[in-house]
Order: structure tokens, then C-alpha cells, then sequence
């Protein structure tokens, strides 16, 4: 039997990410994966059963790398509960995905793949519906402004702001991306607030 480590297993699952982002689900072989991360052919295969199982643990290992910090997460906490202070969260949040380029153009791809394989559309359902309710439930402790709907709005929003910039950088330039994030904020959080 071969001797499996996690640290390799890992890397092998990062070598799948940066495979997804850069060749697409299609790429994404274990030839490709051994290649990445500069281990001898056939080692991925001797760790994952199929690439059914590489997407699916590629799926979740992104949702891990794409957590924030002890130190961000202790700075939201103290944060005001105030729009600016929204705004500025938000700002950093989107900042941060965008700043996993890799993780989230693979995220993308492993998303399209989801619609055929259902292991990997479970994994990735499970997963966006945790942290979606990891997000209300932190906001609603945080006393910011807004709702669970305005969460959920904002959730969405940003996403495509971020594909944008990811995939069609030059469509909107960094100041205008800022000045979206604010309006998506106010606007979102101003209108949950004046429905109440």
C-alpha cells in the first residue's frame, strides 16, 4: 500500500487549483496535476480514486484557502457597525478574493463542472450555503446596517464585481470597482433600511 502525507496530498490539491485556472476543467488531468506540482507521474493518481474526487476536494480546499485570516477576522469584529465601516469591510473583502486569482478562476470552473458531477455540485452547495450562512450569522452579530436579504444582495453583487475584474479587468478601472463597492453598500443597505 502506498504511503499517503497530507502535506503532499495538499499540494497536490493546489497544483489541481492553479491547473483549473489556467487549462479549465478539460486540463485538469492528473498528468497536468503531477506536472504542477513537480512530482512523479502518477502520484496524483495514486492519491485521489478519480478526478470525480481532485475536483471535489479542489472544490473544497478553494473555500479553505479563501478564508480570511485570525488577524481579519479579529478586525471585523472590533470594526463599527456603521455604512463606512461596511463599505471599508467590503472593500477589503473583495480586494481579498480578488487577490486568490487562481482560487477563484478555478472556483468558476469547478461551478460550470458542478452542473455535471454530482459529488462536486454537493461539495460546492454545501459549502457556499455555510459560508452564506456564516456571513448572516457574523453580520447580524456585528450590529452592522442591514438585514439578511442585504447580505445575500451583497454576496451577489460583489461576486460579479469580482469575475469582472478577474476575467475583463480593463472593463472598469480600480477607482470605479471602489465606487461600486460604496454603492452597492448604501444603496443595498439603504434600502433594506427604509423597508423597515
Amino acid at each position: 500500500m502506498v504511503r499517503r502525507n497530507d502535506q503532499r496530498r495538499a499540494a497536490l490539491v493546489d497544483a489541481a487549483i492553479e491547473v483549473l485556472a489556467r487549462e479549465g476543467a478539460r486540463g485538469m488531468t492528473f498528468r497536468a496535476v503531477d506536472a504542477e506540482a513537480a512530482v512523479p507521474v502518477g502520484t496524483a493518481s495514486n492519491y485521489f480514486a478519480s478526478r470525480d474526487d481532485l475536483f471535489t476536494q479542489a472544490g473544497a480546499r478553494v473555500y479553505e484557502r479563501l478564508q480570511p485570516d485570525e488577524a481579519t477576522i479579529a478586525r471585523r469584529r472590533a470594526a463599527g457597525g456603521d455604512r463606512e465601516t461596511y463599505t471599508v469591510l467590503m472593500r477589503e473583502l473583495v480586494g481579498r478574493v480578488a487577490g486568490f486569482r487562481t482560487g477563484y478562476l478555478a472556483l468558476l470552473e469547478l461551478r460550470l463542472e458542478a452542473t455535471r458531477r454530482p459529488d462536486l455540485r454537493k461539495v460546492l452547495t454545501e459549502r457556499v450555503r455555510a459560508d452564506v450562512e456564516a456571513n448572516i450569522a457574523h453580520h447580524e452579530a456585528s450590529g452592522l446596517p442591514g438585514d439578511a436579504l442585504a447580505v445575500k444582495l451583497l454576496m451577489l453583487t460583489l461576486n460579479w464585481l469580482i469575475v469582472e475584474q478577474l476575467t475583463l479587468p480593463d472593463v472598469f478601472s480600480e477607482a470605479e470597482r471602489e465606487e461600486l463597492v460604496t454603492a452597492a453598500v448604501e444603496r443595498i443597505v439603504a434600502a433594506e433600511q427604509a423597508a423597515e
